[in-house]
């Protein structure tokens, strides 16, 4: 269960991230409430999952997840351009996080 609450918590994360580019400066309202709530409940999520999980395979499996998710966000939205570097250095960070988890 906590493997499953630090991806949730990783999902969040590339949530509150995009939210946070979108509130300009917190100078939009709903962008700046998305960017609060889902930070609260990432690092609520990040903090729980530590209770059973070492705190670097936690942090790491969090980070990897949300940056991963972010650039894929922001590929889909075509404000990052999608080169074969890109998506081989992702598909990498991919490949570390799920070699954590077999590793844990």
């Amino acid at each position: 269960m906590a493997w499953v609450v630090l991806v949730l918590s990783g999902v969040l994360e590339a949530v509150w991230a995009t939210a946070l580019a979108e509130s300009r400066g917190f100078k939009r309202l709903w962008p700046s409430v998305v960017f609060v709530v889902a930070l609260v409940a990432s690092m609520s999520g990040l903090a729980w999952a530590m209770r059973s999980i070492p705190t670097g395979t936690s942090y790491a499996v969090w980070v990897g997840v949300g940056a991963v998710l972010t650039v894929v966000v922001a590929i889909a939205r075509g404000t990052e351009r999608a080169t074969v570097a890109r998506l081989l250095l992702l598909a990498a960070l991919v490949g570390c996080v799920v070699g954590l988890k077999v590793v844990s």
